[in-house]
């Protein structure tokens, strides 16, 4: 039986950076958005390899993970319930996917939110009733709104992209900057699916958004495209 200091010993084992080299890809000062957050130093590379040798653990042994104040060994919680979640039968994947909304509140820097809210929220949310994406849309809290983007991601791989234009209407006047990169960063993979709905999208709304929204949606886009969009601000 894997115990949970197991599983810490072997997380130990992979440390190979520093702490603050890992926590330096985030705001960790006080009043930042991940200054709740602990880093060790092992990445995501490890942390997958861990995931594989735990690939059947059991979700109470996730829930102590997920509800760790280490980030990584919140990130090899989401790694391992994505996978189990996807190899799991129609039948199972609900309890996933209720696993992962009762956890919501640990599910909260940007490299938790984008490592799973596709994968598990979009995936099971695709041939469902999706307008829960829009309670997320108007929480006050910023992953949950993170969350709601990211998880059009799996519709957008589908080449169905009308949520993610949906959701990214609702996050126009977020005033988070977090948010502000992942509308546009999903603007732009909806883009690539369909050019002319982006365009449209743009058309539409480009005067009202955040620079680094529009910047991030139009990245792909031809230099002088570009700048003629950016002439604006």
């Amino acid at each position: 039986m894997t115990t949970l200091i197991k599983i810490r010993s072997m997380i130990a084992d992979h440390i190979s950076i520093s702490a603050e080299h890992a926590a330096s890809l985030f705001k960790t000062g006080p009043g930042d958005y991940a200054a709740h957050d602990r880093f060790i130093g092992v990445t995501v590379p490890n942390l997958r390899k861990i995931a594989k040798q735990l690939k059947e653990l059991s979700l109470d042994k996730l829930q102590n993970l997920i509800a760790s104040c280490v980030n990584e060994e919140r990130l090899l919680a989401l790694i391992i319930l994505v996978d189990q979640y996807q190899q799991s039968d129609p039948s199972q994947k609900q309890k996933y996917y209720q696993f992962y909304l009762n956890n919501l509140s640990h599910i909260n820097n940007w490299n938790l939110v984008d490592a799973s809210a596709h994968l598990i929220v979009g995936a099971y949310l695709f041939d469902k009733d999706r307008h829960f994406l829009e309670e997320l849309a108007q929480s006050d809290n910023l992953w949950e709104r993170r969350i709601a983007m990211v998880s059009t991601w799996y519709f957008i791989r589908q080449n169905d992209t009308a949520w993610t234009f949906n959701i990214a209407l609702m996050l126009l006047n977020d005033k988070n900057d977090l948010i502000h990169k992942a509308v546009g960063w999903m603007l732009r993979e909806a883009g690539k699916r369909n050019e002319k709905a982006l365009i449209a999208f743009l058309a539409d709304n480009a005067s009202n958004m955040p620079r680094t929204m529009l910047r991030y949606a139009i990245e792909k886009f031809p230099l002088s495209t570009r700048k003629a969009y950016l002439a604006h601000y």
